[in-house]
């Protein structure tokens, strides 16, 4: 008998797939049995329109039109629905509105665009500077300097050849020669590194290979999403995650329109909320994708006091590094003044020019006589300072542009007598001087800088300079303060279920740099900052060729969080960790010696005999990394919100940042790792299926406080008086105290069983020696009456 398909509305859990030319429908369509058995709602597929070919990610879409082949095409989805929907199953999509793929060759509507110019009638789709760079699209795609990749530049009747790259030729230009050819196009092919300064194009963040794209324009959104709405009218979607909303113009609009056009379906957004910050409360979502959540269930296993001795220890260890990576509040101030000035010099570049256009037209007189080279400071200054990725017209942009930030802004000024650009630019942001279209383009073009600014600074950067903890360098975290108490988790709680009761939940995803098990180990360091101190100091002695000691924290950690792996997966990491970091080394500025000195290291060190006594130090300490990994778990899969599970972490998941995590997983595996992982995740989530009453809408969220000496390290609460969890946290200073000796956790009224152990009941006021005496987490039902 088939059973009956979940009400569509709201998931009760969702499973993320990465799809891919190697995992296409049909090798999802065989994973549905078992991923239908672990108890989600949905299966979350990534991006399914046609996409680059080969894309492992498929966010670089070339055609909204079309499902990708690669995957199987539109029948090989809808097939994959049907097979879903006979296990109770529904699918939820994530979708790409911000950009395409900058590739002309295989993105038909980019290709007219360059052989039209600024009269095709795709031209509003992209956006495109026309008024720069003499109307011609800089194309950053040549190896060098024109000159010295003329030769390979060639036409083929009408397209121009470069290597793979093929570009379309406006009409009547083929016969020309080459300079009056590249003169006569609506584009020119340049130097890659241009791409920094000149490009006149919007981009995702700073990839080249991307290109934003203006759904605020309705005739856009209605040709980019017409596709997924009849997916989503046909039964085949049941709902959309919409990718990196904050590089839209007018991210309330189009959320505005995608709610009307889908008929209010259920939909999160990945939107990256800085702590204390609130989600728009005008946005007609369901809420996020889930980073807040995961940054204050991480913060739940993080020792306060220990992460304070760990830095301390951390910066005398990596001196004289420290100064580029000892603070975060200057770490992440020095990357933004580094990306704003190469990465982002373009996007500058642009704003200034719209900043300079308004001074020296607008007719208010507090505008006029403004120097371009002032405005482009205080954009700099300002932009550096916001503490969230970017403002809203629906949020007051004074609590994100302050006064205090302009007070810091104006100091930066050499002459004080033009520290007056500040409050110029402050009051533009603030949209103080009107609503005319160039007013709103600035805000606009604001706004998208300051979003691209914090994800490169913050997230490309300074994640990987400031390492103390590198659990805590995670998307959505605070890396200066990354514990969280459970009375401020409770807090947390309380508000999604009140204001947001169906966003989503994460712990690991396709973005994170390491799996929720990876960072559940790393916690364990902040218990133990003496003796991972004193691991460290034998292994570096016993290590030969330590490329610098910042490198080195972060590399016996990442071994440490991994466990035992392959050299060519630690290597990977860590050469994307020094690229990033951009201190040595960069991705565009490769110094061929040091990486060949960080790879040594790698095979030497934390994968050579030094490493085994990393792995032994760990192996010592199992039990409290248990503890995490099974708290993690428990707790974001029945805290407020619709849990969602990357593939493969209902088992213990141990991955680095991408590609790493991003291998082929293996579905139906018992999981026998020791852990209990996927028993737990299994009993939780089947509960959740069964109990919507409980972890629902109008369901409640009650904390619930220990009694004892050893009160702190449990963490409990209560959904709508039916389902309880208990979890430990910071086991290993819990052992080193004693235990829970006769710390007492007070039930609400009623009988409990044991959900996760058949046989055992509990009520009154359980004793915490028994109920997490044998498991590190407990999840209890209520009896009935």
């Amino acid at each position: 008998m088939t059973p009956e398909r979940p009400d569509p509305a709201v998931p009760t859990a969702t499973y993320r797939l990465q799809l891919q030319p190697g995992f296409p429908f049909r090798a999802a369509a065989d994973a549905v049995p078992y991923v239908a058995s672990l108890g989600v709602s949905h299966l979350h597929l990534s991006p399914v329109l046609e996409a680059v070919p080969g894309s492992q990610h498929g966010y670089d879409v070339v055609d909204h039109t079309r499902v990708r082949e690669e995957l199987g095409g539109e029948e090989g989805l809808r097939e994959l629905a049907r097979t879903a929907r006979e296990h109770g199953l529904g699918l939820v999509v994530d979708i790409v509105p911000n950009h395409m793929a900058m590739s002309p060759r295989h993105n038909p509507v980019l290709w007219e665009v360059l052989r039209d110019g600024p009269a095709s009638r795709h031209a509003r789709w992209f956006d495109i500077d026309w008024e720069a760079q003499g109307g011609q699209v800089l194309l950053p795609v040549l190896g060098g300097p024109l000159g010295q990749e003329a030769e390979h530049l060639k036409t083929d009747g009408d397209v121009l050849r470069y290597y793979d790259h093929a570009f379309p030729l406006r009409e009547g230009t083929a016969g020309l020669p080459l300079p009056e050819l590249l003169d006569a196009q609506w584009y020119r092919p340049v130097w890659w590194r241009l791409a920094r300064t000149e490009l006149n194009y919007r981009r995702f963040f700073s990839i080249s290979e991307l290109i934003g794209v203006r759904v605020e324009d309705p005739e856009v959104f209605e040709a980019t999403h017409a596709k997924i709405l009849e997916l989503l009218r046909e039964g085949v979607f049941d709902g959309l995650r919409v990718d990196h909303p904050d590089g839209l113009a007018d991210p309330d609009g189009y959320l505005r329109r995608l709610h009307e056009a889908t008929g209010g379906r259920w939909t999160v957004v990945e939107k990256i909320l800085s702590d204390g910050e609130p989600l728009p409360a005008s946005w007609p979502v369901a809420g996020t994708t889930g980073y807040d959540a995961l940054r204050h269930v991480d913060g739940l296993f993080t020792d306060p006091a220990g992460f304070g001795e760990l830095l301390g220890r951390y910066r005398r260890f990596a001196a004289p590094q420290t100064d580029r990576g000892g603070d975060w509040d200057a770490t992440v101030r020095r990357a933004a003044y580094k990306v704003l000035t190469h990465e982002l010099a373009a996007e500058v570049d642009r704003l200034t020019r719209v900043a300079a256009r308004l001074c020296a037209t607008a007719p208010e007189t507090g505008l006029r006589d403004r120097a371009p080279w002032a405005l482009r400071t205080a954009l700099q200054e300002l932009l550096v300072r916001l503490e969230v990725y970017r403002p809203y017209a629906s949020v007051d942009a004074a609590g994100v542009v302050t006064e205090e930030a302009a007070a810091e802004a104006r100091l930066a000024f050499a002459v004080p007598e033009e520290a007056g650009a500040v409050d110029v630019v402050r009051d533009l942001v603030l949209g103080r001087y009107g609503d005319g279209a160039e007013y709103v383009e600035f805000r606009t073009r604001f706004a998208q800088t300051a979003s691209a600014l914090r994800a490169k600074s913050v997230e490309d950067t300074a994640f990987y300079r400031y390492v103390p903890l590198l659990s805590a360098t995670e998307v959505g975290g605070d890396p200066g303060d990354p514990a969280v108490s459970p009375e401020r988790f409770h807090a947390y709680c309380a508000r999604v279920q009140r204001d947001w009761p169906s966003t989503g939940t994460v712990v690991s995803t396709h973005d994170t740099k390491r799996s929720a098990d990876v960072r559940a180990a790393l916690q364990v360091l902040t218990e133990c900052p003496e003796r991972w101190t004193d691991v460290l100091a034998e292994v570096t002695r016993a290590g030969e060729g330590v490329p610098d000691a910042q490198l080195a924290w972060a590399a016996w950690q990442t071994v440490f969080g991994l466990g035992p792996a392959q050299e060519e997966r630690v290597r990977g990491a860590l050469l994307k960790h020094v690229r990033e970091a951009g201190l040595y080394t960069s991705w565009t500025e490769q110094e061929p010696p040091y990486e060949e000195a960080v790879a040594r290291f790698v095979a030497a060190g934390p994968c050579g005999v030094p490493g085994e006594r990393v792995a032994a130090f760990r192996a010592s300490l199992e039990e409290h990394i248990r503890a995490n990994v099974l708290g993690t778990a428990l707790v974001q899969l029945t805290m407020p919100g619709v849990p969602d599970l990357y593939q493969g972490t209902e088992h213990e998941y141990r991955a680095l940042v991408d590609p790493d995590n991003r291998r082929p997983v293996r579905f139906g595996d018992d999981g026998s790792d020791g852990s209990g992982k996927a028993a737990v995740t299994r009993a939780a989530l089947r509960l959740r299926a069964r109990r919507p009453d409980v972890f629902g809408d109008t369901a409640s969220y009650e904390p619930l406080s220990a009694e004892g000496p050893a009160a702190a390290h449990c963490l409990a609460f209560v959904r709508s008086g039916g389902v309880l969890t208990a979890v430990t946290r910071l086991s290993l200073r819990l052992a080193e105290a004693g235990g829970w000796r006769d710390t007492l956790l007070p039930l609400p009224p009623g009988r409990w069983a044991d959900v996760l152990e058949t046989g055992r009941e509990f009520d009154g006021h359980a004793r915490l020696a028994e109920l997490l005496g044998r498991s590190p987490v407990a999840l209890l039902e209520r009896l009935p009456d």
